[in-house]
Parts: structure tokens; sequence; C-alpha cells
């Protein structure tokens, strides 16, 4: 069964723009994949109907077997501890330590001291911050910080990561560090979407690409015919 379902998925906004019209794809378990188009061709808009910020104006989007649209009240937070998101701009605590922003979700949920010491610490160490736990956001790079983002939302090991234009604000070299952190995950049982304007980037690495033109779902390559490019 495929973690992730669209079956004839549209969106559409008051005014009556169409973000998505009759959208369908699977993501399997452990798969990575990269959606791409112009700006505006609703990329963000896709993200946010996995993660339950925005509703399908019709269709259906299946976790699992379970139906976005029938999870409502206190059911999405407890659906949202399942997909880590990653933006572009980090949304850090800028107050708060590398430690504490990432310990964050894993309070919220109610771990003990020590499973949260134990969680947040491995990851520090895998995504090389380990020295920097004690360090503020605004002592750190921008490549740290999208590191400390990364960390923050695969901490509670969800079972989908999405990442809408990661890189965006990162140089090629940083950019290839982070995409090669996104590579891991899928190894470690975590399914990867990640939302990119950069073709350059998401050729190289080589992955299944979703292609949308104005809300539609235009291509599926797969990796094998990127391969041949």
């Amino acid at each position: 069964m495929p973690v992730l379902r669209f079956d004839n998925v549209s969106k559409r906004y008051s005014g009556g723009h169409d973000a998505l019209t009759e959208v369908s794809f699977d993501v399997a378990a452990g798969e990575m994949l990269f959606i791409t188009g112009h700006s505006g061709a609703g990329k963000s808009t896709l993200l946010k109907l996995i993660h339950l910020s925005e509703r399908p104006s019709r269709g259906a989007v299946l976790f699992g077997e379970r139906n976005l649209m029938k999870v409502r009240g206190r059911r999405v937070p407890l659906h949202r501890r399942e997909v880590g998101v990653v933006y572009q701009n980090h949304q850090l605590l800028m107050d708060r330590s590398i430690y504490d922003n990432i310990a964050l979700p894993l309070i919220l949920r109610g771990l003990r001291r020590g499973d949260i010491g134990k969680r947040v610490r491995g990851i520090l160490d895998r995504l090389g911050l380990g020295a920097r736990e004690r360090a503020l956001p605004s002592q750190l790079s921008a490549g740290e910080q999208q590191r400390v983002g990364i960390a923050r939302a695969v901490v509670g090991e969800p079972r989908l990561l999405v990442a809408d234009e990661p890189t965006g604000n990162l140089d090629p070299t940083l950019s290839a560090e982070i995409m090669a952190l996104f590579a891991s995950l899928p190894e470690r049982g975590t399914s990867v979407i990640v939302a990119s304007h950069d073709l350059g980037l998401v050729k190289r690495m080589k992955k299944r690409v979703l292609v949308l033109d104005h809300g539609r779902l235009a291509d599926d390559i797969s990796p094998e015919d990127l391969a041949d490019e």
C-alpha cells in the first residue's frame, strides 16, 4: 500500500482560482520524489494538502488507509506527527537554543526528558551539529540553520517528510549537501517529497519527478528516464 495517494484531487480557492485540477499519483513507502513546475504551478498547495494546512475541493488525499478529508479536530495534530515539514526560511525560534528547537515537537508529544535527549542528540550527531546544541540559530550559517530545520522535522520519525523549496536560499554546494541528507532518509523508512524549481538540481538527484503545469500533473518522470538524459 502506498504511503500517500492523490486521487483526482482539485483545489479551488475563493475567487475561482484553480490551484490544482484532477491530480492523481501515489508515493511508495521509502520513496523520494520531486515536484517541480513554474511559479504558481501548485507545488506549495499540494504540500499543504498533505499537512492539512489546506483541504481539497474535490477528490481524495489518502495517507495510508486514512482519508484526510475525514481527519478533523483533535486528529489533525495526530496526523501531523506523521508528516515532517521543512520550510525554505527554517521558521526556527530565534530565542531558543538549537537543542530546544529540535526538542519542541517531542515535548509537545509528552515524551520523557531522557528519551527526548537521546533522540535530539542522536539527530544532531547525524547532521554534524553535535557541538552546536546550545548555540542560538543566529550563531549558525544558513546551511546549518537548514539542517536544524530538517532535524526538527525528522526527530519524531515521521512516515513522510515534505520540503517546500528547502534549498532556495542556499548556494549549490550547500544545496547538494541538503539533498544528500534527504536522500538518506528513505533508508530509515521515511518517504520524502521535495518541491523545487531548480531543474538542474532535480535532474542530478536522479529521482522520480512529478511536473505540475497550471495545477495539472503534466508529467511523471521515472529515475530511469532521467538517467537517459
